[in-house]
């Protein structure tokens, strides 16, 4: 993993800001006692929970979207770093492992490729290369007996992400075949065609690859949602999906039954949980949307998938601080902190 960079105490205390007669996230946080070696760390570290960044755009921009979601990783750090340590959320039971750096491989395409389509073969063929150094960390992670939580970036990367969380699951034992279910709080299903690896096309790979059993995606707009994909999912016994119109306009059900609904599908094995931000309104993201869920739908969200569900990992992606021609919006940063801590607290309740 030559494009991965291990955190060390000074890294956090760095985003961190002392204040006397308080204690920060950032000052309990575990880091690894010899980044040299993450294996070895993660066998003698206590933490539950592995926290890592995947700040790139490489495979958004291969799947002809908006760049930005780069930005999110350091002003997510910089808020949940200086959170208070307390009853509620400690901080210990997390071990801040690091974060991965892709910067060289954007540099060259960007340089080098000639015409937009060039470039964006480039960035498919590049894709290839994330999904190998992310596969083989999230199995590190899980084959240690860790839960990843994971900030992108692009959702391409819960291809890999499915593939070494089912791999290191299945290593560790606690899954008797390398095969896992995944939640997906999203406003589009990003199961498009195997044409090249990219942002919307992740949930398609994993299955394909017999990595992925039953998928569940709740909030789906109905007019961002490609013909063929909606008749690949309705066709397919072991996926569901309820749309954004089916809870808020139809009132079919409510969001906290979808969720459920989604829950209760996929609870016969360990379960990826993913939340792409571009479902919550008008929140930075790739995709942003005028019409969508709100910040406290999406914390209930993930309280509810990790406190009734049988997390695999949880990955937040596709949001942004900065994006094209948008004025800078470092709030986006502070809503994935609370978004974690949800999910951490959900399964590590207090007293």
């Amino acid at each position: 993993m030559q494009h991965f960079k291990v955190y060390q105490k000074q890294d956090i205390l760095a985003l961190t800001k002392i204040r006397k007669f308080e204690t920060k996230v950032g000052e309990r946080l575990q880091v690894p006692e010899n980044p040299t070696d993450i294996e070895a760390s993660l066998q003698a570290s206590n933490a539950r929970f592995v926290l890592i960044g995947i700040p790139e755009d490489i495979g958004v921009k291969a799947n002809l979207g908006t760049g930005g979601a780069h930005t999110l990783w350091i002003p997510f750090l910089q808020s949940f770093l200086n959170m208070q340590s307390n009853d509620f959320f400690d901080g210990e039971e997390v071990l801040l492992l690091g974060h991965f750096d892709f910067g060289d491989i954007q540099y060259l395409i960007d340089t080098t490729a000639r015409g937009p389509e060039e470039k964006t073969e480039a960035y498919r063929h590049a894709v290839n290369t994330v999904d190998d150094e992310v596969e083989k960390l999230a199995k590190i992670i899980t084959s240690a007996g860790k839960l990843p939580l994971v900030i992108g970036g692009g959702h391409n990367n819960s291809y890999p992400l499915i593939k070494g969380a089912a791999k290191g699951w299945h290593k560790a034992g606690v899954l008797p075949l390398a095969q896992i279910n995944c939640i997906n709080l999203d406003a589009h299903a990003d199961y498009r065609p195997s044409e090249g690896r990219h942002s919307g096309n992740a949930f398609r790979y994993a299955e394909e690859d017999g990595y992925l059993q039953k998928y569940c995606v709740i909030g789906l707009q109905e007019n961002y949602l490609p013909q063929n994909v909606w008749v690949d999912l309705v066709n397919n016994p072991f996926f569901d999906c309820i749309t954004f119109e089916d809870i808020f306009l139809h009132e079919k059900r409510t969001f906290l039954q979808a969720v459920a609904h989604a829950t209760g599908f996929t609870n016969d094995t360990l379960t990826g949980v993913d939340l792409d931000l571009d479902v919550i309104e008008d929140t930075l993201s790739s995709a942003m949307t005028p019409v969508g869920i709100s910040p406290l739908h999406a914390r209930q969200y993930l309280h509810l998938a990790a406190s009734a569900g049988r997390p695999a990992y949880l990955h937040i992606t596709e949001g942004a601080t900065h994006i094209p021609d948008r004025p800078i919006d470092p709030g986006t940063g502070k809503l994935v902190a609370y978004l974690i801590s949800d999910f951490v607290k959900a399964l590590t309740p207090a007293g």
